[in-house]
């Protein structure tokens, strides 16, 4: 899985870099609104944690020429913006979640594992696939009923694969 993190606070960005790529995913950074509009309409991404307050050009504004151009991949936003009113702008421009910092960042996981199984068309984090079992919230893998070790990267690859296999089907 390959997600997109914006957000101009370098300290914080990092440390949201450095957890996503801890849990097995791909992760690119962006600083600000341009450039993460450029790699937004350009790169295929998975996933996008996006910052609304940036420099250059503000997330919302991205955000919805993003929709415009008919881009769908999910958006979770990530701000200091925590007004109702805010909320309310940031889903009409096309995001997909919304949390205000501060944060925990377990839950940036917790609901980026939620987006990226909704968007592979799956409820729960549960897939099987014959005799293949795999828990995407925990990362455990199974074969007939018995545990399989598999390090971050397989159990990512083994992800996209089950997903991938899933959207060739529909």
């Amino acid at each position: 899985m390959r997600l997109l993190v914006v957000e101009d606070d370098k300290d914080l960005n990092r440390q949201i870099f450095a957890a996503l790529t801890r849990a097995g995913y791909a992760v690119d950074r962006a600083f600000d609104g341009e450039e993460r509009w450029f790699l937004g309409d350009t790169e295929p991404y998975d996933a996008v944690v996006l910052d609304l307050g940036l420099p250059k050009k503000d997330g919302t504004s991205v955000l919805s020429e993003w929709r415009r151009a008919g881009r769908a991949m999910p958006v979770l936003i990530l701000t200091a913006r925590d007004r109702w009113s805010d909320k309310v702008q940031g889903f009409d421009a096309g995001a997909d979640d919304y949390v205000a910092k501060p944060f925990h960042i377990v839950e940036i996981l917790a609901r980026l594992r939620a987006l990226l199984r909704r968007a592979a068309g799956h409820a729960t984090s549960e897939l099987s696939c014959g005799p293949v079992h795999l828990d995407a919230r925990t990362g455990r893998v199974a074969v007939n009923g018995n545990p399989v070790k598999l390090t971050s990267h397989e159990t990512v690859v083994l992800f996209d694969a089950s997903c991938g296999a899933d959207r060739i089907a529909q």
